[in-house]
């Protein structure tokens, strides 16, 4: 079974290739679900992120408030790192399950989808690269639009991840998603031709 990583920065467009790749028949493992599933209440992640940074951090539910969370991780780096310490290892290990699952199942190719790959050092774990680029401005334009972020906040999120030039420099494959669904898709579709020849 070949793994082949799908990053690029926040807001580049990860989720929309993902979703072609997905109409493709592609197996699409989501780094960011596996982040959300890792820190459900009742885990062990959910606990240490609690006992890190406090209760503040909870919604009245008792999951964790990620935009709040957020605010304080993307504002400090050592923060961050400390969050990453408790959910990367748990990230780790269900995606590992996940693969598992999809090798018995007879899986030839599966995609792992993260923002991260290349910034937590598991560049290892994947046979090669895809990243989908937009230049820094497109990324910055589309996080606030997504996300209803004013520039200061969008900015310090985007200068907090590996800059987008230099992160297209790992892709065998770039799909460059600055201009419209139509020619991302046929990138994407080009890209998913290569892979079988």
């Amino acid at each position: 079974m070949r793994i082949i990583g799908l990053t690029g920065g926040i807001a580049s467009g990860k989720s929309t290739v993902a979703r072609i790749l997905k109409e493709k028949g592609a197996q699409v493992i989501d780094a960011d679900q596996l982040a959300r599933d890792v820190v459900v209440p009742g885990t062990d992640a959910h606990a240490a992120i609690v006992r890190e940074f406090g209760s503040d951090i909870l919604c009245p539910d008792g999951t964790i408030d990620r935009g709040n969370l957020g605010a304080i991780v993307f504002a400090d780096s050592a923060a961050r790192r400390r969050l990453e310490a408790i959910t990367h290892p748990a990230i780790a290990k269900l995606a590992e399950e996940r693969l598992d699952s999809l090798r018995k199942q007879g899986a030839a190719v599966v995609f792992y989808m993260a923002p991260l790959l290349i910034e937590a050092g598991i560049t290892g774990r994947v046979d090669d690269i895809w990243v989908v680029y937009v230049d820094r401005e497109t990324q910055l334009v589309r996080l606030m639009a997504r996300d209803g972020s004013n520039r200061q906040d969008a900015l310090r999120r985007i200068e907090s991840q590996m800059p987008m030039e230099e992160k297209r420099g790992y892709g065998r494959e770039v799909i460059d998603n600055r201009g419209s669904l139509e020619e991302t898709t046929r990138q994407v579709f080009e890209a998913w031709e290569r892979l079988g020849s």
